[in-house]
C-alpha cells in the first residue's frame, strides 16, 4: 500500500535508487552476493577472530608458522583436486595416493643404522641428497601413473569420476597394505626429514622453513598453468561445457588424462613431504585428505559445477579450513566432535556450491 500512496516524485526517486544503473545500488548488490557466495568463509573467519581475542597464544608467529606447515601439504593436494573439480569431476583416491607415496618414500629413506629397517641390514642407501631427490621423483612418477590410469578410465571408458576414483582409492590402499604389511615405517634419515623441519631464515619467532617453498612454487606453477597456458584454457572450457569444447576443437579426452595425471603428481609430492614432516608413515597417512581438499576448494570458490576456480581462492580455502581446526583445538573441543564439525562444514560447503551452480543454470 505504501507504493500506491507515494507521490510521483517519491516513486521516481525510489526507482532511481533501485536502478541497475545506480552505482550505489550495484555496489550494494555486489556486497550482498559476495557475502552469500562466501558465507562459510566469513563465518569461519569470525570464529578465528573470536578464538584469537579470547585465547592466549593464538595470534602468535609461532602458531602461524605451525598452521602454515600444516597448510603446505594440504594446499598441494588441493591444487591437484582443483583441476578435477573444475572439469566437473572429482578424485577420491587422493588421500590414499598420498599414503602410498609416503610409505614408499619412508621404506627407501630409512637410516642405514636403523635396527628395524624395512629392507633389512643388507640394503644400504647412498648418503647423498641426489638419492633423496631421486626417491622424490620416483614416488611422484608412481603416483602420476595412478592419476594417469584414473584419467584413462574416465575419458576412454566413460566411467563416472566418482566411481572410477573410488575404485582406485581401494586399489591404492590395498597395494600400500601389501607393500608395507600395514606396518608403520620410521627411523628416517635426517637429510630427508630436514626438508620439512629445517628453516631458511627467522623473523622474530616466525621460522620460514624450506617446506614452505613447495607451496609457493606449486601455487606459482598452477597459477601459470591455469591463467597463461592452453592447458588452463582447455580445462575451463571443458568444465564450462564439455560438448561445446569438443566441437570447438579441444581434445577433451587428452586434456582429462593430463589433468588427472598432474593431480597424481601433486599427491605423490604431498605424500613425500608429509612423511618427512611426520618423521614416518603408515598406510593411513593422508586418510580423508581428499575430502578436506574438496571442501577447501569449494570454500575457496572452485565450483563442483565446473568451469570456475582460482589458485588464490584454493589457498584461501585451505588456510581457512586449517584455521578452523586450529581454533577448535584452542577451544578445547573434543577431537571426535571436531571430526563431526569438519564433516558438517564439508557438506554445507558443497551444498552451497551446488546451490550457486543451480542458480547459474
Amino acid at each position: 500500500m505504501k507504493f500506491f500512496n507515494m507521490t510521483a516524485k517519491e516513486g521516481k526517486k525510489m526507482m532511481q535508487e533501485q536502478s541497475p544503473m545506480n552505482p550505489s545500488f550495484v555496489r550494494k548488490r555486489q556486497i550482498i552476493h559476495l557475502f552469500k557466495d562466501n558465507i562459510i568463509a566469513f563465518l569461519l573467519v569470525a570464529l578465528v577472530l573470536f578464538v584469537g581475542f579470547t585465547r592466549d597464544n593464538f595470534f602468535t608467529w609461532a602458531n602461524f608458522a605451525n598452521i602454515v606447515s600444516n597448510v603446505t601439504p594440504r594446499f598441494i593436494i588441493a591444487l591437484g583436486v582443483s583441476g578435477c573439480l573444475i572439469i566437473r569431476g572429482t578424485d577420491l583416491s587422493a588421500g590414499r595416493a598420498v599414503g602410498l607415496a609416503g610409505v614408499i618414500a619412508c621404506t627407501l629413506l630409512q637410516r642405514n643404522d636403523y635396527a628395524d629397517k624395512f629392507f633389512g641390514s643388507t640394503f644400504s642407501a647412498p648418503e647423498t641428497w641426489w638419492y633423496v631427490l631421486g626417491i622424490a621423483l620416483f614416488v611422484v612418477f608412481l603416483s602420476m601413473c595412478f592419476g594417469l590410469a584414473d584419467g584413462i578410465i574416465i575419458s576412454q571408458l566413460k566411467v563416472p569420476p566418482f566411481l572410477a576414483t573410488l575404485g582406485m582409492q581401494t586399489v591404492i590402499y590395498g597395494i600400500a597394505c601389501i607393500y608395507s604389511d600395514a606396518k608403520p615405517i620410521g627411523g628416517l634419515r635426517p637429510d630427508y626429514t630436514s626438508i620439512a623441519t629445517s628453516q631458511m631464515f627467522k623473523i622474530g619467532t616466525f621460522s620460514f622453513k624450506w617446506l614452505f617453498l613447495f607451496a609457493i612454487i606449486g601455487g606459482a606453477v598452477f597459477w601459470f598453468l591455469y591463467n597463461m597456458t592452453r592447458y588452463g584454457k582447455y580445462m575451463y572450457a571443458i568444465g564450462g561445457n564439455e560438448n561445446a569444447a569438443e566441437v570447438s576443437g579441444v581434445n577433451v579426452k587428452k586434456s582429462i588424462i593430463k589433468i588427472y595425471a598432474l593431480a597424481g603428481c601433486m599427491y605423490g609430492l604431498a605424500g613425500f613431504i608429509l612423511a618427512a614432516k611426520s618423521a614416518g608413515a603408515s598406510v593411513n597417512l593422508g586418510q580423508g585428505y581428499e575430502l578436506e581438499a574438496i571442501a577447501a576448494c569449494t570454500i575457496g570458490g572452485v565450483s563442483t559445477g565446473g568451469g570456475v576456480g582460482r589458485v588464490s581462492g584454493i589457498l584461501l580455502g585451505v588456510l581457512v579450513f586449517e584455521l578452523l581446526k586450529s581454533s577448535m583445538q584452542f577451544l578445547g573441543i573434543n577431537p571426535y566432535i571436531q571430526q563431526v564439525v569438519q564433516g558438517v562444514v564439508i557438506i554445507v560447503a558443497v551444498a552451497f556450491d551446488v546451490r550457486k551452480y543451480l542458480k547459474r543454470t
